[in-house]
Parts: C-alpha cells; sequence; structure tokens
C-alpha cells in the first residue's frame, strides 16, 4: 500500500537543502543608490571649483546648460533601464528609454559649433586639454561601471550585452555630467569629439568586458 504521506516528504526533502533567496528592491531604487555614488562625487568636485563657473557658462550659453541636463538625464535613464532589464521577464523596450534625453545631449552639445560667440567662463580648448576631458570621462567612468556590473550581478539579465551597453552608457553620462563641474571649455569641435571618443570607448568596452561578465553570470545561474 503506498504511503500517503510520501509525496509531502519528498516536498521536505527537496525543499531542507534550498537556500532562502533575497528580493530585489525595485530598479528605481537600486538606480537611486547607485546615483548617491554619483552624488558623492559631485559633492567633492563641487567643493573643489565651486557651481558660480559653471552656472556663469550655462546663463551666458543656454545650450551647453541644456547639454548638462541631457547628460544627468540619459545617466540616469540608462542606468534605470540597465536595472529593469536585469528582471527577468521585463521587456526590452526599457532599452529605448535612454533615447530622448541621449538626443538632448547630443543634439544641445553640437549647437555649441554653430554659436559665433565663446561661453562665458570658458575659452576653446586645444588638442591637449580635449585629451584630459577624454581621460576624465573614461577614467570616472571605471569605477561607476564596475559598481553598476555589481549591483546587476546579483539579479539575472538575461540579455547581458544589451544591460552592459546601457551600464556603459550611464556611467559616461554620469562621467560627463561631472565634467560640467570643473569642464572651463566651449563647445568646440576637437573637445565635442573627443567627449564622443570617450563615451563610445566606455560603452564598448562594457559591451564587451562588462557582457561577458554579465553572461557568466547568467551561465552560473541557469546552471545551478
Amino acid at each position: 500500500m503506498a504511503d500517503p504521506h510520501a509525496h509531502d516528504r519528498l516536498i521536505a526533502a527537496l525543499g531542507a537543502g534550498l537556500a532562502p533567496v533575497r528580493r530585489l528592491r525595485p530598479p528605481w531604487l537600486r538606480t537611486l543608490g547607485w546615483l548617491c555614488a554619483v552624488a558623492a562625487i559631485a559633492v567633492v568636485l563641487v567643493g573643489r571649483y565651486g557651481t558660480a563657473p559653471m552656472l556663469e557658462r550655462w546663463a551666458g550659453a543656454p545650450d551647453l546648460g541644456w547639454a548638462g541636463l541631457g547628460a544627468v538625464l540619459t545617466a540616469i535613464s540608462a542606468a534605470w533601464a540597465s536595472f529593469a532589464l536585469g528582471v527577468p521577464g521585463r521587456s526590452t523596450a526599457w532599452a529605448w528609454l535612454p533615447l530622448p534625453p541621449t538626443l538632448l545631449w547630443i543634439g544641445a552639445s553640437g549647437l555649441g559649433c554653430l554659436r559665433v560667440w565663446v561661453a562665458p567662463a570658458t575659452e576653446v580648448a586645444s588638442l591637449p586639454q580635449a585629451g584630459d576631458c577624454l581621460f576624465f570621462i573614461v577614467g570616472f567612468s571605471l569605477p561607476l561601471s564596475a559598481l553598476l556590473i555589481v549591483l546587476l550581478r546579483r539579479a539575472c539579465p538575461l540579455r547581458p550585452v544589451l544591460t552592459a551597453v546601457l551600464v556603459g552608457l550611464a556611467s559616461a553620462a554620469a562621467s560627463a555630467s561631472l565634467l560640467e563641474i570643473c569642464h572651463a571649455f566651449d563647445a568646440a569641435a576637437t573637445d565635442l569629439l573627443l567627449h564622443a571618443l570617450a563615451v563610445a570607448l566606455v560603452v564598448g568596452a562594457n559591451a564587451a568586458l562588462g557582457g561577458r561578465l554579465l553572461s557568466a553570470h547568467v551561465r552560473v545561474g541557469r546552471a545551478g
């Protein structure tokens, strides 16, 4: 005669070795946590350079202010989208979230090349000075990208490369936003080209390396 309690004992045995899983916080809340790290860096830079030169530049050339706003919104929306894609079942449509602010960032930055005057509290950057901006964006993007990757590895992004591209965009945009605090150069062509190169390097590196790290995490999770 079959044991009527065998089924219950089997379920109890299977569940005995399972470790409790801590539920992930909502994407917006994890985005806020990452932004706190960005804000901490901003506080240090403001303490060093102040806000007066930045506000003077924006007042004299509003396109610089709009570009800065676009970079900030791109960082927020790209980070949010990366965390959203880390939740299984979320639509890939989240990847389009940073598009509008990115277009604002790019468009407003390009307007500087059409102006016939130099923005106040700025000068036209030489190639070495523009190169310093490139190193600033790439340098600050490294720890910000690493932090996002670490936070995302607790989730299970099923589209790791796309998620990593968003990580790179968020980190590069955040670094460009931080650069606004101490960027004493106008939006000249050389400066903008090296900014674009810096963003491309950060996004490409994240797609290659960050995507590989997140892919490995997904494979381990599926194997487990």
